[in-house]
């Protein structure tokens, strides 16, 4: 397990509303160094805009976000731009841009830095290409050209470029095969375990919760809360949450939809 230390990313009572749509309600949630952490619960719970928040993509409607202590709202932009720059996000469907080939885009990052002479980017290129298991031969290919894993892979690579202190996975493995979901599982853990990155990932495959977690957090949607009710549910280790009394939690984990089916009849 991860030892505790001072929080690296920390949400204090943050709530965030779109129009008349309340998506999160004051939620408070710690990201430790060098920890995995991952987050679950049903679609709409406000999963993916917890994740955007972190990474300052997002404001709060109301509540703090800190970055190693610091509120983000009180940064000055110039700060916050550099501070930012320590995240890597790979988005749920990869985001790559369409009209860039493969080297361009993995190397897209490293060249709005502008910290590096273009044959070092070449060699960081070529050098992520490896890490995650595709040849040299693929850099001409633009993404229109490759399956659903490799565009997966490839936006990974570009989010490693630029050497992220924390990245944040938004559904890594959504529509793709058993097979490539494990290569990408395996690579979140080794990615971990080779840069020391802190780790959040947003997923419903169990899969990848088993593999790679050090803490699941478990939300909730509002609409089905108690109006003082805390919107985590479950913190802990996967086994913990496999057992939990919490039906909410166990059924989830365990593809069990019994609790569910009878409050849909109801």
């Amino acid at each position: 397990m991860i030892q505790m230390t001072k929080p690296i990313i920390e949400l204090r009572g943050v709530s965030q509303q779109f129009g008349s749509q309340q998506v999160l309600r004051d939620l408070s949630l710690e990201v430790f160094p060098g920890e995995t952490l991952v987050i679950i619960g049903e679609s709409g719970c406000g999963k993916s805009v917890t994740t955007k928040l972190m990474a300052a993509l997002l404001s709060p409607s109301s509540g703090e976000v800190l970055w190693d202590g610091l509120d983000v709202k009180e940064l000055a932009p110039r700060e916050l731009k550099h501070k930012r720059e320590r995240f890597g996000y790979l988005f749920q469907g990869g985001a790559l841009f369409d009209s860039l080939n493969v080297y361009e885009n993995i190397a897209f990052g490293l060249r709005q830095q502008r910290l590096h002479q273009e044959k070092t980017i070449q060699d960081i290129v070529y050098s992520r290409l490896k890490d995650i298991g595709l040849s040299p031969e693929i850099v001409k290919k633009y993404p229109a050209e490759l399956s659903g894993g490799m565009r997966k892979r490839v936006a990974l690579a570009r989010a490693l470029a630029v050497s992220p202190q924390v990245m944040l996975y938004d559904e890594p493995t959504t529509g793709l095969d058993p097979i490539m979901t494990d290569v990408i599982n395996h690579l979140i853990v080794s990615t971990k375990k080779k840069s020391q990155v802190t780790s959040i990932v947003v997923t419903h495959e169990m899969s990848t919760v088993r593999q790679t977690a050090d803490r699941v957090v478990m939300l909730y949607p509002l609409s089905r809360l108690e109006p003082d009710e805390n919107q985590v549910i479950f913190t802990g280790s996967y086994a913990e949450a496999v057992s939990h009394p919490d039906s909410r939690v166990s059924d989830f984990v365990q593809g069990k939809a019994g609790a569910r089916l009878l409050e849909l009849a109801g």
